[in-house]
């Protein structure tokens, strides 16, 4: 897991793959160095962009404005960037997560 989150001093990087167009908001794995996430919104007008950061805010119980796609605004593959973020909860996340089912949006 140590090349999908990164710490650093603006807060905690973790590298994406998006697929956006699903039936529901989802992480369903990992390929490579990235963390897989099904967005149920299309790839229109920014909506997955907006969905990407709303899920990645709840899922991590920070505010919106501390989420921000720090590369890969048009691309499936994209660098998240959470403010002050030490990145504990994800790491808990997605370690549960490779022995169990996908994380689902509550």
């Amino acid at each position: 897991m140590s090349a999908r989150v990164l710490t650093k001093p603006q807060g905690l990087s973790i590298s994406v793959k998006v697929v956006p167009g699903a039936s529901k908001t989802v992480i369903v794995g990992f390929e490579g160095d990235f963390v897989k996430i099904r967005l149920a919104a299309p790839p229109v007008d920014g909506k997955a962009n907006r969905e990407l950061i709303d899920y990645i805010s709840k899922l991590l119980s920070v505010p919106k404005s501390k989420v921000h796609i720090q590369s890969g605004l048009t691309s499936k593959r994209k660098v998240i960037l959470i403010e002050n973020d030490d990145g504990t909860k994800l790491r808990e996340i997605l370690s549960s997560f490779e022995s169990t089912e996908p994380v689902k949006r509550s």
